[in-house]
């Protein structure tokens, strides 16, 4: 198609001069755009966060070009890692501290403390100024409006082992995503709390892969999946299912009554950035009072910062936090032994809960 629109308009015959003109203002629209300065951003936030903060920071930084790649968080600490001699990336942005704690372990971060560092609570600044919560992510569960009725949804955790869910459940694939890694954490913990084992968590997400139809592998159509009635329930971000409500998907989600696993999702500057100060700056613009409450009123974001005034925050932020119950995690403990666990998950667990709930 491309080619024959430029057949069709070579027809009109367009003055040379005119072509040559346009083809001097595109040479120097190029060269003005490869003298910016690059900022390359990893990140697990989605294109609706990215771009509102890829326009907002260029707009103040002319000679900024910020670029982002979308990947799950734990695909950011192999990449970073990976990249660890000749970084590619200036800012991780978004993350569990389970993540981001064995980032800084590994020194892969750049540890400074940016402006807004005192508004937020103290534990969601990491171990040596090295990463910063700039936002507060609660898991719900997800639902399609249209078949389950808000009563009939699960509650809280135990109910996603009703046999009425089996085969119905859609899962992200916990080895790349920050947030399902944080969730089975949680249920490990949990376990181990309760029994001194984390047999206990196993077994129960062993269950739970028994009532999974599918592991997603892409975090963009968790959603999209749901609404189209391909499974009845998921665990997900509660940012996510917001947008995807206000693009009409009709999905509703319910916070488990117990304590749902809020995440402190950070930022941080990657070690040995190509453009320092540029990445320092952006932390610093990620967390200033009014790109916190534009991410709020524009991407359903809960601002870490605990000095924005009340009433400069919208409805639906008071509305959750009125409503939410936060789990206790230990995340030091998750950071610790997250990597092992899910190794040990994905090795024994995953794909045996069919096996498992055919034998009762």
């Amino acid at each position: 198609m491309r080619n024959e629109r430029l057949q069709v308009n070579f027809a009109f015959r367009i003055p040379n001069s005119a072509l040559i003109l346009a083809a001097l203002l595109l040479t120097l629209t190029a060269c003005s755009r490869d003298h910016r300065t690059p900022l390359v951003i990893y990140s697990p936030h989605g294109r609706d966060l990215l771009s509102l903060f890829e326009h907002r920071f260029e707009a103040l930084h002319p000679d900024i070009d910020v670029r982002w790649l979308d990947m799950g968080s734990q695909d950011v600490y192999d990449r970073v890692r990976s990249e660890r001699a000749n970084p590619q990336a200036d800012v991780w942005f978004g993350g569990p501290s389970l993540i981001l704690a064995p980032a800084a372990h590994d020194s892969l971060l750049d540890c400074a403390r940016p402006a807004w560092a005192g508004a937020i609570p103290a534990r969601a600044r990491g171990t040596g100024d090295c990463y910063f919560a700039a936002y507060e992510t609660p898991v719900v569960f997800l639902y399609p409006e249209k078949v389950v009725r808000a009563e009939d949804a699960p509650q809280d955790w135990d109910d996603l082992l009703d046999p009425k869910w089996t085969g119905k459940i859609i899962i992200r694939d916990p080895l790349a995503s920050g947030t399902m890694r944080a969730v089975f954490g949680f249920i490990i913990e949990r376990g181990l709390n309760q029994t001194g084992d984390t047999a206990a968590g196993f077994a129960w997400l062993r269950r739970l892969d028994g009532q999974t139809k599918a592991y997603e592998q892409n975090p963009a159509l968790v959603s999209e999946r749901i609404a189209r009635q391909e499974g009845l329930l998921t665990v997900w971000d509660l940012p996510d299912v917001l947008i995807s409500r206000r693009r009409g998907m009709p999905i509703g989600y319910v916070f488990p009554k117990s304590g749902t696993v809020a995440i402190e999702d950070g930022i941080a500057v990657v070690r040995g950035a190509k453009h320092l100060a540029a990445a320092r700056g952006f932390v610093d613009f990620v967390g200033s009072p009014e790109m916190q409450l534009a991410a709020a009123r524009e991407v359903y974001r809960l601002p870490a910062r605990l000095d924005l005034p009340a009433d400069s925050l919208p409805d639906w932020v008071r509305d959750v936090r009125r409503r939410m119950v936060v789990a206790d995690v230990n995340w030091n403990l998750l950071a610790e032994h997250g990597p092992e666990w899910m190794r040990w998950w994905d090795q024994h667990v995953r794909g045996t809960g069919h096996r498992e709930g055919s034998r009762h």
